[in-house]
């Protein structure tokens, strides 16, 4: 659900109302007074305000020529005399003159990523190639104000990578930056429990509005994908048509969720190693060198000192089996050199894997909102469960691993308890809602995928009546960005919904594995 491997992950955050989770437990919160989504009869009426864009420390080409500004909106549309808070927007131009009418509007993964980051992939994909781009920020991420950053979070990443992944004083610190980035946050007045899908929803179908759009099509990816479906679901108006990809459905998003799609992406690449002569020569038994050493490691962890891949002082750098699972869940190594990465784990040499564990000491810190990751996550995504929902789907997905390594969900550590301390109220029972609807789609999945699995695109195109479904092979996370291939679909899809070409795909083989001597 989190951002792709380009960008700086973290683990965000999220327990203790879980079983719970009704009103008393969701703080922020007397019942509303009207479906959440929809403005209170005081609240002003959304607009949009032409300025400058934002101008991120490496700068952006595109955001050159775009034409930029802020959504005004309430923060929570279900309490007359919410504050308005601002949405960062830019309009960017199609690159030739001949555009179509409708542009493309884009919802970025995370959720908490910083969405003007995504804007060179999106160039380079060719988005704009014969439309407007518009790209928002997703309320509370970077150039928004609010903006929800947590710095304490950023700054306890930094210290992580020298501490065992779910050792006790790694929890210990991460449930204290994630109580004083509430205490910050909420002392500003930010209603964190207005932080959720379906006003984020509200806010593109405003966006659509406040621009005098008729029509546009929308493309999400990861947890933009969950929201692009939900925008559907809530505001069907306007959209022409809508291409997921890496998909989170709505219905099946959940904590203990993460564990099989690690499981899925994880046995797929190795199933792509047997496939290969070479691969299968090289590396013979890949499942059963990954159980052995996550459990080496569990039991008998490196402490190293690393320099981290970009240079600097060497680091304390703790690699146990947690730290491995969530490495290769977040593709450092990239899949094709993994079976290489682990051969040369298990004869002594853990240069790969603890080099990507020491990059983790360098964080830029308060561009990635922690706090709306904890808001959505404790939300939506914990509730209904609980921590021993999450071990025994840890249990189903890698049978005999360590049960230390398979309580936590992957990429979200100590979740549970930090939801305790984040307090937001329950909104799994209209959010965990299938998206229905005749729309034409396309439904993008790679197989790859160790966040999203790509098996659970299938359900989500069975729902959409008009969809178009294709598995790229040998890609990961976010597969426009990764396959010539899946851009051209997507481009055919843009001029013909009803009938892209996919052609392209039935070629498709993964990629060679890194192939290294005995």
């Amino acid at each position: 659900m989190r951002k792709h491997s380009k960008h700086a992950m973290a683990a965000a955050a999220a327990m203790v109302c879980l079983v719970a989770f009704g009103p008393a437990c969701g703080s922020i919160g007397s019942p509303p007074a009207q479906p959440a989504g929809q403005p209170s009869p005081t609240a002003p009426a959304p607009r949009f305000v032409p300025g400058p864009c934002p101008k991120p420390p490496e700068p952006i080409e595109a955001l050159s020529d775009a034409r930029c500004g802020v959504l005004e909106v309430p923060e929570n549309r279900s309490r007359p005399g919410s504050p308005t808070i601002k949405l960062a927007v830019a309009r960017i131009p199609a690159a030739t003159a001949e555009a179509a009418e409708d542009p493309v509007v884009f919802m970025a993964g995370g959720p908490g990523a910083d969405t003007f980051d995504d804007i060179p992939f999106l160039i380079d994909s060719g988005l704009n190639k014969d439309r407007e781009l518009i790209v928002m920020a997703q309320r509370g991420n970077l150039y928004d104000r609010p903006n929800l950053a947590c710095p304490e979070v950023d700054r306890f990443n930094e210290q992580a990578v020298g501490l065992g992944y779910d050792a006790q004083r790694a929890q210990q610190l991460f449930l204290k930056a994630v109580q004083d980035c509430r205490n910050r946050l909420t002392a500003d007045g930010i209603d964190l429990s207005a932080y959720n899908t379906t006003e984020n929803a509200a806010d593109f179908a405003d966006l659509r509005r406040a621009l005098d759009i008729p029509q546009w099509n929308v493309y999400g990816y990861s947890y933009g994908s969950n929201l692009a479906l939900t925008y559907l679901r809530l505001h069907p108006e306007g959209i022409r048509a809508m291409a997921i990809d890496s998909i989170t459905p709505p219905q099946d998003a959940t904590l203990p969720w993460t564990w099989g799609s690690s499981a899925e992406g994880i046995r797929n690449i190795f199933e792509a190693c047997a496939a290969q002569p070479a691969c299968k020569s090289r590396y013979p038994d890949l499942p059963k060198l990954l159980t052995k050493q996550v459990r080496k490691l569990e039991k008998h962890r490196l402490t190293l000192d690393v320099t981290p891949p970009d240079g600097g002082e060497p680091v304390k750098t703790v690699l146990d089996g947690g730290a491995l699972l969530n490495l290769i869940v977040a593709f450092t190594p990239r899949p094709k050199d993994m079976p290489a990465a682990l051969d040369e784990l298990s004869r002594g040499n853990p240069e790969r894997f603890a080099q990507a564990r020491a990059a983790g000491s360098v964080q830029k810190s308060g561009e990635f909102a922690h706090g709306l990751t904890n808001s959505f996550a404790c939300g939506e995504w914990a509730p209904g469960y609980s921590e021993p929902d999450v071990l025994e789907a840890g249990q189903k997905a890698f049978p005999g691993w360590p049960d230390t390594v398979l309580a936590q969900a992957p990429q979200l550590p100590f979740q549970y308890p930090a939801c305790g301390i984040w307090n937001v109220a329950d909104r799994a029972s209209v959010q965990r809602v299938p998206t229905v609807s005749s729309v034409p789609a396309l439904v993008i999945s790679g197989t790859f995928d160790a966040k999203t699995g790509a098996s659970w695109a299938q359900g989500v195109a069975r729902d959409l009546s008009r969809s178009t479904a294709i598995q790229v092979p040998g890609i990961g996370h976010w597969v426009v960005p990764q396959s010539p291939c899946a851009q051209r679909v997507l481009a055919s899809f843009l001029a013909r919904p009803t009938a892209p070409d996919t052609d392209c795909v039935d070629d498709l083989e993964p990629g060679e594995f890194t192939i290294i001597p005995k």
